[in-house]
């Protein structure tokens, strides 16, 4: 009988410290979790200040301040002065019926 009870000790012991180990396991499962939701926070910040950096980029380059020297410049190109606007009326069709 007492040998017995020194099993159901064992066999408690035995559950007690799975349990600890499966307790342990998502600690620390929890804590890798934890710490690449963190990096990958970090990194969408970081990609997102380059994403605002390169649109205020594009936002320049695309300026009549830099367009308008570099298409003088390699292509010739001039803004026209008024008396190079050319306007184009379109006769309106007469509505039908009429």
């Amino acid at each position: 009988m007492r040998l017995k009870g020194r099993h159901w000790l064992m066999v408690w012991l035995l559950v007690f410290l799975g349990v600890l180990i499966a307790i342990a396991t998502r600690q620390t499962a929890g804590f890798r979790t934890a710490r690449r939701l963190h990096d990958l926070r970090e990194q969408r910040t970081t990609l997102e200040a380059r994403r605002a950096d390169l649109e205020r980029q594009i936002r320049i380059a695309s300026s009549r301040q830099v367009l308008v020297p570099i298409a003088e410049r390699d292509l010739g190109l001039h803004l026209p002065s008024d008396s190079e606007f050319t306007l184009l009326v379109l006769p309106v069709p007469a509505a039908p019926g009429r």
